[in-house]
């Protein structure tokens, strides 16, 4: 199984795990579906601008390593894309519903704690609690070749995350990108303070100069 995928490989990839199962009637994804799928701005980290060409390249690589599979319809000119990553007769991966769902919102946004992927993975598979979480993660965790990994704790954080193998890990990256994404919603929050404050204080002035004007009148 391959264990070095990309970062648009595993966009490109958790994004057929999640149509498959939340929009059956329009999977396979044509290049434009799953283009836009990519690209989507919520429920994805990082928020990806792939192009036509990135999409196309990306597919094809998926293809040589046999991860998805290209479809055309009889008379149609247009290709659908699946994938062939676990569970088919030629593949050595097998997944439950648990499993693929979990590994799917991983590969779509990153690390990610237990109480955070039993929230994410509730459209593509229903778990009963955290704690059913974690033992389906500790499972995968133990498998001959492990699939995830549970990172060190954060300093201030009450749960640890989890990675997927399928790609390189650089624990010290993922800290300064997490605490990155952090700073930046605390950035955004202050922002969005200083721009209601900002507002006030205008309207404040609008009074105090129409007061001004009515005086002066």
């Amino acid at each position: 199984m391959e264990q070095n995928l990309s970062l648009f490989e595993t966009r490109v990839l958790g994004c057929l795990f999640e149509k498959a199962v939340t929009t059956p009637d329009y999977y396979p994804l044509t290049s434009n579906g799953l283009l836009s799928a990519c690209n989507q701005k919520s429920n994805r980290d990082p928020v990806l601008a792939m192009s036509d060409n990135d999409l196309q390249n990306t597919l094809d690589e998926l293809n040589k390593k046999r991860l998805v599979t290209v479809e055309s319809g009889f008379g149609s000119r247009v290709n659908k894309y699946a994938h062939r990553f676990c569970n088919t007769e030629f593949g050595e991966l097998k997944l439950s519903d648990a499993e693929l769902a979990i590994i799917g919102v991983l590969f779509l946004r990153g690390p990610q704690t237990p109480g955070e992927l039993r929230t994410r993975t509730q459209r593509l598979h229903e778990f009963a609690d955290v704690t059913e979480v974690e033992t389906c993660l500790d499972a995968m965790s133990q498998r001959a070749t492990p699939l995830v990994k549970k990172l060190a704790r954060q300093a201030g954080k009450r749960e640890s995350r989890y990675v997927h193998l399928f790609s390189e890990v650089n624990e010290a990256e993922l800290t300064v990108a997490s605490v990155a994404s952090e700073n930046l919603g605390n950035d955004n929050s202050r922002l969005e303070q200083l721009e209601s404050e900002v507002a006030v204080l205008k309207q404040t002035v609008a009074e105090l100069q129409q007061k001004i004007s009515d005086l002066l009148d």
